[in-house]
């Protein structure tokens, strides 16, 4: 009889240790205290920023976490583009959201984890530790080679999963985290620049490498890799990335401080890349892979207090709110490095607004912006973009309103 009674307090025990351990320990909303002088928009309530954010997940959760793969996978909907199911970029993306919005999501850590088994069901055929970048409608992976920016995000997101559920669980996400950190170092940061390298398909014979992707640049992550590993080398990455984005303003855009979407050459002499380089005519533009650069590097200073993000995002911003004269209609979707429209762009694209949001969150006096900018971006539906605005909208409304933390 004792035995049975000690059954079953151990089960008890238990079944409370394990409901316990599915309670995040940064429920949002976090609130979370950004750089001194930096701002949220202030024009409403904070319980309003909040429910937006809620609102909006609540929606984007629905259309974007799909499952018809092997049970228990789930994976970030890429809307089948090109006959893509999922890209590791937006399974990036989808793991950070989840991982934020946990507390307010009550099944956040069943969806994140879900999203973990996919990215591990999909490893790149070079590095275990990092995915493939995409699959098609059959689950099945369109090549074996990573994306940069996908790892980058999801090994970030379990550094968020290690503080929000802890890792002694299933999944010891801590633990996977430095592993995927550590293959990030190894085969996607050229080790002669620092330079994040396209991806794991690039190899020191390769024409590409020292060719970089502006947006890979993620200052804020790299931080975050350093704190967890010890390892200096994450420190180089950011020094060296940050004299290359400004060697890029100076040179080829003094007066609006943008970078291209992607840079060449940079051992020797960066240059933007030319016309169709890898994915379009305006690769050597500030188009739909720069546009992203913005809100990394102002959540550099918002998470950590770097003065080269605030002098990188002061100059954007001067140059943003001349141009536009503070009205964000008049936000295109692509620019040449010189500031003009590029031509036959002149329509909205979230991509661009709410990374341009962001920034405006590193000094006061674009606070009236910040505001007008708020009220831009939330007047938009889900059914007005598609993934990778809506994506990025939802990662840009969490630091927007104050709920968005670094893994320290």
């Amino acid at each position: 009889m004792r035995f049975l009674q000690y059954l079953l307090f151990t089960i008890l025990c238990l079944l409370f240790i394990s409901v316990k351990a599915q309670k995040p320990a940064l429920p949002f909303p976090q609130h979370a205290r950004y750089t001194p002088g930096s701002i949220l928009p202030n024009h409403v309530k904070q319980r309003k920023l909040d429910k937006s954010v809620e609102s909006f997940y609540i929606l984007w959760k629905a259309r974007y976490i799909h499952t018809n793969c092997k049970p228990g996978q789930l994976y970030v909907w890429f809307e089948k583009k090109g006959n893509k199911q999922c890209v590791s970029e937006g399974q990036g993306y989808g793991m950070v959201i989840v991982a934020l919005m946990a507390g307010f999501d009550k099944t956040a850590k069943t969806t994140y984890d879900g999203l973990y088994r996919y990215y591990k069901a999909h490893p790149s055929k070079r590095a275990p530790r990092l995915m493939a970048w995409a699959q098609n409608s059959n689950c099945k992976d369109i090549d074996g080679s990573s994306a940069t920016d996908g790892d980058m995000d999801i090994a970030y997101s379990l550094l968020l999963a290690d503080k929000q559920w802890g890792s002694t669980g299933e999944i010891n996400y801590r633990a996977e985290a430095l592993a995927m950190i550590n293959a990030i170092m190894k085969q996607e940061i050229n080790p002669k620049t620092f330079a994040p390298l396209l991806s794991n398909a690039v190899e020191y014979d390769s024409k590409d490498y020292f060719d970089t992707r502006a947006s890979d640049f993620m200052p804020a992550n790299f931080k975050a890799f350093s704190l967890a590993t010890g390892d200096l080398r994450w420190n180089k990455t950011i020094i060296n990335n940050y004299k290359l984005f400004k060697l890029m303003q100076d040179k080829y855009s003094p007066d609006a401080g943008l970078v291209p979407d992607f840079i060449r050459n940079v051992n020797k002499k960066p240059k933007p890349a030319g016309p169709k380089f890898l994915e379009s005519v305006y690769d050597g533009a500030y188009s739909y892979n720069a546009c992203r650069v913005p809100w990394r590097l102002a959540t550099d200073y918002l998470m950590y207090g770097d003065m080269h993000a605030k002098a990188f995002t002061d100059r954007v911003n001067t140059w943003l709110r001349g141009t536009t004269r503070d009205d964000p209609d008049n936000i295109s979707a692509g620019y040449t490095l010189a500031g003009n429209d590029i031509k036959g762009h002149y329509f909205e694209a979230m991509s661009f607004i709410a990374p341009f949001a962001v920034a405006a969150m590193v000094d006061a006096k674009n606070q009236v912006w910040l505001n007008k900018l708020w009220d831009y971006i939330v007047n938009f539906t889900l059914d007005d973009f598609d993934y990778y605005d809506n994506s990025i909208k939802m990662l840009n409304m969490i630091i927007l309103s104050g709920n968005y933390w670094p893994p320290k």
